[in-house]
């Protein structure tokens, strides 16, 4: 499925910054989506024996039912911003900028990257910002 994105430097930067938390998240909601963690109350005495109302739903219930929809949404916000990354990596030939991206995934930060690569802080910065350029380059996937 090909669907077109506008997504700008800033964006690409902010979701290679942010990619492991999208990770985990993700992860997290896939883990725990099948968990049902609503429960009714129970009814004694006078209140037992009146009518429940059954096909109202509650307010508590309603609410319940916009929040999760809406977190669904942020994830499924997260899994495309996640696919962009993955699908556009494939544009990357050269090994500094294969590596140094997989290790900004994983979320090191650049000085880390800088001394496992033996190369200044700067250059990886400028390794980082070639990336990007490439990765924002033809918004479709």
């Amino acid at each position: 499925m090909e669907q077109t994105v506008a997504y700008n430097k800033y964006d690409i930067y902010e979701m290679i910054d942010n990619y492991k938390d999208m990770i985990n998240i993700i992860r997290h909601y896939e883990d725990n989506l099948e968990g049902v963690d609503f429960k009714g109350v129970a009814q004694y005495g006078v209140e037992a024996s009146l009518p429940s109302g059954k096909g109202l739903v509650s307010k508590a219930l309603e609410n319940e039912v916009v929040r999760r929809n809406e977190r669904f949404k942020r994830i499924s916000d997260y899994t495309n911003k996640v696919n962009y990354i993955n699908t556009k990596r494939k544009k990357l030939t050269d090994h500094k900028e294969i590596e140094i991206l997989d290790c900004l995934l994983d979320g090191l930060s650049l000085s880390a990257i800088s001394r496992a690569m033996r190369l200044s802080r700067q250059q990886i910065d400028k390794i980082r910002s070639d990336i990007v350029d490439k990765l924002v380059t033809d918004n479709t996937f």
